[in-house]
């Protein structure tokens, strides 16, 4: 895809005192910066609820946040950040709209603006309401709104903050941001099946026997148990990043490399997905256990978290795409929190031979071949199969071939990094359609009706023991990176 330059534009953060914008934003935002990705006039306006900051508080704020990436965002931050207080009242918008008219005013500006909404998502449909009707859904340029997910809480509410947004926004403009479509381990998707015909002509459901999707969390509920609790594993992490990994893996060949093409096959994938029955989900909560040596406490443990909370932490369920590529092969989905350690891989089960020639010879049972793809945090992949093992007798041994993004390339850029500077260019290829985020929620919509037992795990472990049938055992080790921790058997 050719570079498309970055016009000179005003990029508006509404919740800019929140742990979002210290944590990612203004990181990604000075690293493009400081490379010099953004051209010559990109401003920041701020906007918080609290009436005690102003400009010189803000940049103060910002020179702690960004102090890793001097000195060019230091003398950016005093020269091309501002802040801005706004409440719920329609005049404060008001009041927003016409400081944004200033500052375009006072620096040239063409009227190009970015609506972050980097906010709770019980703040989505309001906000989006109240920046509509005080006409800041249109500019001089062009202006395009970010939405972070969760996209609503079940189908009704996702078409429904469509709708708000549709009702002042169009599709174009609108950037539903998933961060982990910004991962370039993820982009590449893309590009390992459609670029190499090795892989695309196995990629069906006459070479495939499974497909396996972990997203493990370390880390436990941490400071956000008042949005967890209203979430839960299924609509914090299924319903969006896994479910977005599942429709890459499953989408058939687009017609071009980019938004509408690609977004339709992704949209056809997850349309054809079959009702998940109850029998094939499975909800688990953690309990207190030990991580890396330490003892950490239980999730109705957690502060803020109610006593008999049944939120659950642990998610296995299994996706069945009807269609004439998949039909028949099982994808799983598994994702929790305190897992053993940080890790999202995607893993393509091959089918193994029909008959073993080895079994006169008293070798042991093929293993399948096997795709690893690693999403983090060692990004790469390993292609595992079956070598004899040296000595007299025949042994069979998987073995991988291996490769690392940054063992290749260097490190990684920031997935917020790469998003952003794609929302200043315009590119949606890797931002979430509407289409797609009704789609989804259909399909999980009535599982979250359904009163599933929530089974106990202990932390540390990868989740309840029923879980197995899905992931058995040794399907979940820490050797997916050979270099990092030896090769083994997958």
């Amino acid at each position: 895809m050719p570079v498309v330059p970055v016009e000179s534009s005003l990029f508006v953060i509404l919740g800019a005192t929140g742990d979002l914008t210290r944590r990612k934003l203004f990181p990604a935002l000075a690293r493009l910066v400081a490379r010099g990705l953004v051209g010559d006039r990109f401003l920041v306006l701020g906007v918080g609820r609290s009436s005690d900051v102003d400009d010189g508080t803000f940049r103060a704020t910002s020179h702690d946040i960004v102090e890793s990436t001097q000195p060019r965002p230091i003398q950016w931050c005093d020269e091309c950040v501002f802040y801005q207080a706004v409440r719920n009242g329609e005049a404060d918008y008001q009041a927003l709209r016409e400081r944004i008219e200033r500052i375009e005013r006072e620096h040239g500006m063409p009227g190009n603006r970015v609506f972050y909404l980097a906010l709770p998502p019980s703040a989505f449909g309001p906000t989006i309401d109240a920046l509509g009707r005080a006409g800041l859904a249109h500019s001089p340029g062009w202006t395009r709104l970010v939405i972070e997910k969760p996209f609503g809480r079940d189908l009704e509410s996702a078409q429904a903050l469509n709708q708000t947004a549709h009702r002042y926004f169009d599709e174009s403009q609108i950037f539903r941001i998933d961060h982990y479509l910004g991962k370039e381990t993820v982009q590449n998707l893309l590009v390992f099946r459609f670029a190499n015909a090795i892989f695309e002509s196995l990629w069906n459901r006459d070479h495939v026997e499974n497909v396996r999707i972990t997203v493990a969390e370390s880390l436990g509920v941490e400071q956000r148990a008042a949005y967890y609790e209203q979430a839960g594993a299924l609509r914090d992490m299924v319903q969006n990043h896994a479910t977005q990994l599942a429709t890459l893996v499953a989408m058939e060949v687009p017609v071009a490399y980019d938004a509408v093409s690609i977004r339709e096959e992704k949209v056809k994938a997850l349309r054809s997905v079959a009702p998940i029955q109850p029998q094939d989900a499975i909800l688990g909560q953690y309990t207190a256990g030990v991580i890396g040596g330490e003892m950490v406490p239980g999730y109705r443990q957690e502060p803020g978290v109610a006593p008999g909370s049944r939120t659950e932490t642990f998610v296995a369920l299994k996706l069945a795409f009807d269609n004439w590529r998949w039909q028949g092969v099982p994808f799983y989905i598994r994702t929790g929190k305190r897992f053993p350690e940080r890790l999202t891989t995607i893993e393509i089960a091959f089918r193994r031979p029909p008959v073993c020639m080895f079994k006169s010879l008293g070798a042991p049972q093929m293993h399948s071949n096997l795709l690893r793809i690693v999403l983090q945090p060692h990004e790469g992949f390993s292609l595992f199969f079956d070598v004899k093992a040296p000595g007299d007798q025949v042994r069979l041994k998987a073995l991988p071939l291996h490769f690392e993004y940054q063992e290749a390339f260097g490190p990684l850029p920031d997935a917020y990094q790469t998003l952003i500077l794609e929302i200043l260019t315009g590119n949606q290829t890797h931002f979430v359609h509407a289409n797609w985020v009704e789609a989804s929620w259909s399909i999980y919509t009535a599982l979250l009706r359904e009163a599933l037992d929530v089974h106990p795990y202990p932390a540390g472990s990868w989740g309840p023991d029923d879980a197995d049938r899905f992931f058995p055992p040794g399907t979940h080790a820490a050797r997916v990176i050979p270099s990092m921790a030896g090769a083994g058997q997958p």
